[in-house]
């Protein structure tokens, strides 16, 4: 089973940019889609949704903002949007779909690098998150919760980490809410299981020569639940072609 997760900073850029056609090319059989920055009704289905998914959004109520999508090969039990806390389901951050054998999420987490305010609201996000963390736990299927979380684990998860340390996305209070998702609440970072090299990134600015010269952050993720740790297979991080200031993560699990 092939899940892809990709932050496209504008659904709409990244589909004139073919994202669609490659799309037709990896043959996913799930794609969990972060900041669509459109609303449903700017996304026509002939374009937006492709042959053979079953395609779902959840939009923020501002416009040109956030928003999270699924499309799926399988057709769900059910599709749940948002966590029904309104300040953050305004903003379209959350996308669940339960596939019977399995739960997958689209998360974008909240950047806190624009403002304190922002910051604070990502700190809130994160403290609400850890009840929905453990909700899917209680369900007692597998899940994962992929998506772009803003926050680069490790030293190794980041190409300037000495000069990041006071930055959002890498400060302390962050990266050890992660090691807490990672340690006491025994979720899994998938891409780790297979891959520990250092310089692996999802993410890189577009200030400066930062694509050029690999000064990226990984800070797009599967974390899944413990059950599936000894099911994932590869994961790869596609950097051919550039849809975005993000580059697609693209795990496959023997399901």
């Amino acid at each position: 089973m092939k899940i892809i997760t990709v932050n496209t900073n504008g659904i709409r850029a990244a589909q004139r940019k073919g994202f669609y056609q490659w799309l037709e090319k990896e043959r996913p059989d799930v794609v969990c889609i972060q900041e669509t920055k459109a609303q449903i009704h700017q996304l026509p289905a002939e374009t937006f949704q492709p042959d053979g998914y079953h395609c779902f959004f959840h939009d923020a109520e501002k416009k040109g903002y956030s928003g999270v999508a699924v499309f799926t090969r399988h057709q769900p039990e059910s599709v749940t949007h948002g966590i029904g806390w309104e300040e953050f389901d305004r903003e379209g951050r959350w996308l669940e779909v339960d596939l019977g054998h399995l739960i997958v999420i689209s998360l974008y987490l909240p950047s806190g690098s624009a403002k304190e305010e922002r910051q604070d609201f990502k700190y809130l996000c994160m403290e609400r998150l850890e009840a929905e963390f453990e909700r899917l736990k209680a369900t007692g299927k597998p899940f994962v919760i992929t998506g772009d979380w803003n926050i680069a684990h490790k030293k190794i998860d980041i190409k300037n980490w000495r000069g990041n340390q006071k930055n959002s996305g890498f400060l302390p209070e962050e990266r050890a809410w992660l090691d807490k998702v990672f340690g006491e609440m025994g979720l899994v970072d998938a891409f780790r299981v297979v891959d520990e090299r250092e310089h692996q990134y999802t993410w890189w600015s577009n200030r400066g020569q930062a694509w050029a010269n690999n000064t990226g952050w990984r800070i797009d993720y599967h974390v899944i639940s413990p059950c599936l740790k000894d099911n994932v297979k590869t994961a790869r991080i596609y950097k051919d072609e550039r849809f975005s200031d993000h580059a697609p993560l693209i795990i496959e699990y023997d399901l």
